[in-house]
């Protein structure tokens, strides 16, 4: 039996406490908020997304160049066994009709609420309102917690400390400088699945921030994403934009913004789209004309007139042309803070097979400290829950080589 301390008790750090607690190890979790997972229970609000049930080659294809060095934590732990767990806590997970996987509940809380009694179940400790300072001069862990500074000497560590948005629900990137001292080399954290700038018009600022987009489709660089967005008074979000994330940012960081193309009306061609617009009314405004022959709402309408410069050429094929491709020029992604996720983290050239840092010995890390990014709709949480497990069984065999 050894002696385990796990920093960070999100998604990643609570299944690698619970599977070495199986194992029989003594575990401890420091976590610096009052209570474990707030980020896991704030995307709770919107359905828990646990994982998504494609064909794994197509959902292993999510996580683009870091597919090499996930796959075999995903194939270990794939999204069936984490179903299989799931329901063992009561979830009575189900497929909805894009093929995502939920909780019969749609809620995080009585997931975590069942998990933290198995845990509690098992003999794991969790220490809340304690945050992790380095290690001591002797190379013990080094805490801040409710009555002072105190070190711990574990006989092998997992960082799970995720990355760095919302960092109001605990993941701030404070780990970054930490390791870095330590030569962990470490890529840039970066936001992913968030929003961009956009220049609008004060009118679009003041009328629409807030209104959605529905049912667009939105194309950049040769690909091409089905949704929704969001207008915000700074910029755009929602699903839509956050699927192409990875490829915006990059686009922006190469050439200084970005520029995609919004379709308004997926569902009609060009040619049924025109005759549509030819039929317009004698004095009928041209907002009223768009919103009946061509079911643009008001604030599908301003995006095409801020697009426009404000003035639209009203010829019917001019109108339709550019409703199915609405140019918006993308400036930068919206802050860190704001972002679902986060991309960059501990590069993979610094982690060996069993999820050990290699510049440390016998610490691990798991979740979104690692450099990775994927898409939502239950490709994060799979993935942290796998690297979780990756690092737990990482963690009992250097134990039990060092044993031997």
């Amino acid at each position: 039996m050894s002696d385990i301390a796990i920093i960070g008790a999100g998604p990643a750090g609570l299944i690698a406490a619970e599977r070495l607690a199986q194992a029989g190890h003594r575990v401890t979790l420091h976590e610096r908020m009052a209570s474990p997972a707030r980020k896991f229970l704030l995307a709770g609000r919107g359905g828990l997304n646990l994982t998504h049930s494609e064909p794994l080659d197509a959902f292993l294809g999510r996580y683009g160049a870091a597919r090499d060095w996930l796959e075999p934590a995903i194939r270990t732990f794939p999204p069936q066994a984490l179903r299989d767990w799931a329901d063992g806590l009561g979830a009575e997970s189900f497929v909805g009709s894009s093929g995502r996987v939920f909780p019969r509940a749609m809620k995080a809380s009585p997931l975590l609420r069942a998990w933290l009694r198995r845990l509690d179940g098992l003999g794991v400790r969790l220490e809340a309102g304690r945050r992790w300072t380095g290690w001591a001069q002797d190379g013990a862990l080094s805490f801040e917690g409710r009555d002072g500074a105190f070190t711990a000497t574990p006989d092998a560590t997992l960082l799970a400390l995720g990355g760095a948005s919302w960092p109001r629900l605990g993941s701030d990137g404070g780990w970054v400088p930490l390791l870095a001292e330590k030569g962990v080399a470490i890529a840039p954290l970066r936001p992913a699945n968030g929003g961009f700038a956009v220049d609008w018009s004060a009118t679009l600022r003041e009328r629409f921030a807030g209104a959605p987009l529905k049912r667009i489709v939105i194309r950049f660089a040769g690909r091409e994403v089905a949704g929704e967005a969001m207008l915000d008074p700074h910029g755009i979000e929602g699903g839509a934009i956050y699927a192409l994330s990875g490829p915006l940012r990059g686009a922006i960081d190469r050439d200084g913004s970005a520029a995609i193309a919004i379709d308004l009306r997926p569902d009609l061609d060009l040619a049924r789209l025109t005759e549509k617009l030819a039929k317009r009314r004698k004095g009928e405004t041209l907002s009223n004309h768009l919103r009946k022959a061509a079911g643009l709402s008001a604030a599908a309408v301003a995006v095409l007139r801020d697009a426009a410069g404000g003035r639209l050429d009203e010829a019917p094929a001019a109108l339709a042309a550019a409703i199915k491709a609405t140019p918006l020029r993308l400036l930068g992604p919206m802050p860190i803070a704001r972002a679902i996720s986060s991309a960059g983290g501990i590069e993979a050239a610094g982690i060996d097979p069993h999820f050990m840092l290699k510049r440390l010995p016998g610490v691990f890390a798991a979740g979104e400290m690692l450099d990775w990014e994927a898409p939502t709709g239950g490709y994060l949480l799979q993935a942290c829950l796998s690297t979780g497990v990756a690092a737990a069984s990482g963690m009992e065999h250097w134990l039990g080589t060092r044993k031997e």
